[in-house]
């Protein structure tokens, strides 16, 4: 459990977009964060670790590193990922899965990984990001969509698993955020996707965070879907 100098954090692809402001929220909470990138380290009052997901080995002794300045890991949140997007007959072999081994195995990496520790203090948070494109489906991206929506049947599996052991395991699901992926986008494609939004606007980085800092301090909540999407996807 949380001793005085606050939970032992990891946030995977903490470098930037929903991962920075997340490994922030924490940081002002007064937790000891450490946060994984693979090639940009931040500038930030946190622990930053390399880590390639893709490496069982990069896995293993970016946690050496976080144990050792921090303890065990007691909250988890898997948030590395990358999108390559393009319509299914366009899509090569390797496109597909070059995204699923980052985003969904890779979390098969950490999450593993992170579950030593937790097991023997029989405690433990993990919270993976999915989207909202996982639920509802998104054309020219079904190798994102299928790895986001492996993390959630991860996510349940793993609940039932270790939920007599004090670990909860839930996914939390944003929808179109204002990160550097939605800037991408073209302006008409935001606003065609803005239309599709009931509250009529793109998410911020930070209403991800509480979402996700909610979670980390829930004891009898695992294996929920928490979606965080101005209602994008809802009946699904």
């Amino acid at each position: 459990m949380a001793g005085e100098q606050g939970r032992s954090v990891l946030v995977t692809g903490g470098n930037r977009g929903i991962g920075l402001e997340v490994a922030r929220r924490f940081v002002r909470e007064g937790d000891r964060v450490a946060a994984t990138y693979r090639t940009s380290a931040p500038e930030e009052n946190f622990l930053a670790v390399q880590c390639d997901v893709t490496s069982s080995a990069d896995v293993d002794q970016a946690f050496k590193e976080v144990e050792a300045a921090h303890g065990n890991v007691e909250v988890l949140i898997v948030n590395a990922g990358i999108n390559d997007d393009q319509l299914l007959l366009r899509m090569s072999e390797e496109s597909f899965t070059s995204v699923l081994d980052t985003n969904l195995t890779g979390a098969f990496r950490v999450v593993k990984r992170s579950l030593k520790g937790m097991l023997r203090a029989k405690h433990g948070r993990i919270i993976l990001i999915s989207s909202a494109v996982a639920l509802r489906g998104e054309a020219g991206q079904a190798n994102y969509a299928a790895s986001k929506a492996g993390l959630i049947g991860l996510a349940r599996s793993l609940a039932r698993e270790y939920g007599s052991r004090g670990i909860t395991v839930n996914v939390v699901a944003p929808g179109l955020t204002a990160t550097d992926m939605s800037q991408a986008l073209t302006e008409e494609q935001r606003d065609e996707l803005v239309r599709q939004i009931p509250v009529g606007r793109l998410g911020n980085p930070a209403e991800i965070a509480s979402a996700v800092h909610f979670l980390a301090g829930q004891s009898y909540i695992t294996g929920a879907v928490i979606p965080v999407d101005g209602g994008a996807g809802m009946g699904h």
